[in-house]
């Protein structure tokens, strides 16, 4: 049997000799989402240990003979067992990544990237503001808070999708809403004749909200049309842009700033990022079509 891999502590930069490393991994279970978006649980196999991750890190899944990805993880990170992924399928590689069958093999490469700020964020409010599947990087978020309750105050979710069709996570989301000091709020661009949910963009959601905005810790993953109005709506409401995260998953290839497909100005969004305070990224942010 092959020795396992030593554990790298969730959150730390994989040493340069592990980056490029690419560790097998059986699936373990694929469940389908939405009409086009499917959750997979990937196990270690070999021997081999799978990482340890912090939540809002990404990793590299290499499809045999098809390709990489980067995809952010989604599950529990207190769960180092088990690696799961939420992936919408819209090409060939995606397509070939959620119709893996159970005890098929995937690449993983990682975990890489920056983190959600859950440290500083103790004894604040937390509010998490999701788009569409942006809400897959923000879940382990959701699940460390839960399981250390006491060190935050209210978690305050808002969640936009284009159709009741598109939310993900439906269960745990009305789990969640019945939770003490909970608030999940979700709206749809769109809802038809059986929805008795809000209709809106996602701003929409803040006339509902009490906020303490020296109190408040912001966490936002979506459209960038999306995540700039939200900022928008949370600095209006007083809150700081040191205390406004959000995660840049845009042009991501390598995973460790060698190929520069994800460069940002001074930054390479896979290797300083994905998650950024929002002071970081206010230059590029305001200009459109960057």
């Amino acid at each position: 049997m092959t020795p396992a891999t030593t554990a790298v502590p969730a959150g730390m930069a994989l040493p340069a000799s592990r980056a490029m490393e690419t560790v097998p991994a059986r699936v373990a279970k694929v469940e389908k989402e939405t009409h086009d978006t499917f959750t997979l649980q990937l196990e270690a196999m070999n021997g081999r240990a799978l990482a340890r991750f912090a939540p809002g890190q990404f990793s590299m899944l290499y499809v045999f003979g098809v390709g990489e990805l980067p995809i952010s993880i989604s599950g529990d990170p207190e769960r180092p067992d088990r690696l799961t992924y939420t992936v919408r399928s819209v090409g060939q590689a995606t397509y070939a990544l959620v119709t893996r069958k159970p005890e098929e093999a995937i690449g993983v490469r990682g975990p890489f990237g920056t983190s959600w700020p859950l440290t500083s964020a103790r004894g604040k409010d937390v509010v998490i503001i999701a788009g569409g599947i942006g809400l897959a990087p923000l879940r382990p978020a959701i699940y460390s808070i839960l399981r250390h309750r006491g060190d935050y105050n209210r978690l305050i979710l808002l969640y936009g999708a284009r159709s009741p069709r598109d939310m993900l996570y439906k269960k745990e989301l009305a789990a969640w809403s019945y939770l003490p000091d909970t608030q999940i709020l979700q709206t749809v661009d769109y809802g038809g004749v059986s929805w008795r949910g809000h209709v809106g963009v996602v701003t929409t959601l803040f006339r509902y909200l009490r906020l303490q905005p020296r109190q408040t810790s912001a966490f936002i993953c979506g459209p960038e049309i999306m995540m700039r109005y939200v900022v928008r709506e949370l600095e209006t409401r007083g809150v700081a842009d040191t205390d406004i995260h959000i995660s840049m998953e845009r042009n991501m290839k390598c995973g460790v700033g060698f190929c520069g497909h994800c460069q940002l100005g001074p930054h390479f969004i896979c290797k300083d990022g994905p998650i950024f305070p929002f002071r970081e990224m206010r230059p590029w942010m305001d200009k459109y079509e960057l």
